[in-house]
C-alpha cells in the first residue's frame, strides 16, 4: 500500500507542475491570465484519483487513510514552497464525545470537552487541518478559501463495496482549492489581501475542523470573505451537465455580479442557479464563517444517488464541469482578494 501511495503521489505532483506555453506571437498574458491558464483537467484527475483511491480507505477523520490524505496535501504545499499559516502546515486538534452507547456529538470547544471528560469514559479523535497562506499587501485583511478533505471511511459490515471513496464529496473540491492555490502562485503577483487556503478535517463529523479554526484564529474579525466548496464534480441531472448552484451572502450582491460577468467574458461552460442567502449557515463549513457574519461564496452541484455511499467514485465525475467551476472560483477569489467591494 505504501509503495502504491508513493507512486500515485508522485504522479499527481508531476502532473501539477505542467508548463503552459504561449506562442511567441501571442501577447504576454496578464497575471490573472497566467493563473487561470494553469487550471486543467489533468491536474484535477491526478488529485481526485489519489484522494479517492481505495488505498486511502475513505479518508475518515482520525484514521490512517485520513492521515495519508493530510500528509499528501502538506507534501504538495511544501513542494510548491507555500508559506504555512502557523509553524508548519498542520493544525492538530482533538475532538471528544461520550462513550458510544450514549448519545452525543463530537465536540472541539474547551467547555464541552471539559464536561465530557468529567463523565469519565469518552471517545477521543486526533484530527488535523492543513493550512497555508499567500501573504497580501494589506496585513490587516484576510480572505479564506476552503474545502474539507475527510470523508466517511469504510464499513466492514457492508455487503459488496465497503469503501466510501468520496470522489465528489469532497476530493473534487480539494482539487479545486489546490488548483486555485497554484493559480495564484503561477500569477507571480502578490494579492492585496492575505489569502488563507484551508483543507478542513472532520467536516463529516460536524464541521469540526473549521469550528476549531474559528475558535483559535486570533484575527477572525479581519476575515473579509470566505469561499467554500462542497461537492462540485457530479451531475444532479444528466440532462443538465452544466448545472451548478451558487450560494452567496445576499448582503454582497457583487458576488453574483462577478460570476455573471465572468461567465460572459471567459465563456465559462456553466449554467448557475444563483441563490442569494441572508446568512448561509447551512450545509457545510461555510456555516462556521457565516455565523461570524463573514460574507460567503459557495459552489455546490446538488445531491446525487451516490451521496454518502460507496458509489461516489472518480469515474463518475463530470471533469469538464469540475474544471469550469474551478476556473470560475479562481476568478471570484481573485476579485475577493484584490478588489474593493
Amino acid at each position: 500500500m505504501k509503495k502504491l501511495c508513493i507512486v500515485l503521489c508522485l504522479l499527481a505532483l508531476q502532473t501539477s507542475l505542467g508548463v503552459f506555453a504561449k506562442s511567441p506571437r501571442q501577447a504576454v498574458p496578464s497575471p490573472l491570465e497566467k493563473g487561470l491558464g494553469s487550471i486543467n483537467r489533468e491536474s484535477a484527475q491526478a488529485f481526485v484519483e489519489f484522494l479517492a483511491s481505495d488505498e486511502l480507505q475513505g479518508r475518515e477523520a482520525g484514521t490512517e487513510g485520513g492521515r495519508i490524505a493530510g500528509n499528501y496535501l502538506a507534501s504538495l504545499l511544501k513542494l510548491w514552497k507555500v508559506q504555512p499559516l502557523y509553524k508548519d502546515y498542520f493544525q492538530p486538534f482533538e475532538a471528544y464525545r461520550v462513550e458510544r452507547q450514549r448519545k452525543g456529538r463530537l465536540q472541539v470547544h474547551p467547555d464541552s470537552i471539559r464536561q465530557i471528560k468529567e463523565q469519565g469514559v469518552y471517545q477521543k479523535y486526533a484530527m488535523r487541518n492543513i493550512l497555508c497562506q499567500i501573504e497580501g499587501k494589506k496585513k490587516e485583511e484576510y480572505v479564506v478559501i476552503g474545502a474539507h478533505y475527510d470523508h466517511l471511511g469504510i464499513d466492514p459490515m457492508l455487503a459488496g463495496d465497503r469503501i466510501y471513496n468520496g470522489a465528489d464529496d469532497n476530493a473534487s473540491e480539494v482539487s479545486a482549492v489546490l488548483q486555485i492555490l497554484r493559480g495564484f502562485l503561477t500569477s507571480g503577483t502578490q494579492p492585496e489581501r492575505t489569502i488563507i487556503f484551508a483543507f478542513w478535517d472532520g467536516e463529516e463529523k460536524g464541521l469540526l475542523g473549521s469550528k476549531y479554526f474559528a475558535q483559535t484564529f486570533a484575527d477572525m474579525k479581519k476575515i473579509k470573505g470566505y469561499l467554500n466548496f462542497d461537492m462540485i464534480g457530479r451531475n444532479n441531472d444528466e440532462n443538465r451537465p452544466l448545472h451548478v448552484v451558487y450560494f452567496y451572502t445576499a448582503g454582497q450582491p457583487v458576488f453574483g455580479e462577478w460570476l455573471r460577468k465572468d461567465i460572459q467574458e471567459y465563456r465559462l461552460q456553466l449554467e448557475p442557479d444563483y441563490r442569494a442567502w441572508d446568512r448561509p449557515t447551512g450545509g457545510s463549513d461555510n456555516a462556521t464563517f457565516a455565523l461570524h457574519d463573514i460574507p460567503i461564496m459557495w459552489y455546490h452541484t446538488d445531491g446525487h444517488r451516490d451521496y454518502h455511499l460507496p458509489g461516489d467514485e472518480s469515474d463518475k465525475l463530470n471533469w469538464n464541469k469540475l474544471v469550469e467551476i474551478t476556473r470560475a472560483a479562481f476568478l471570484g477569489m481573485w476579485k475577493m482578494a484584490n478588489e474593493n467591494w
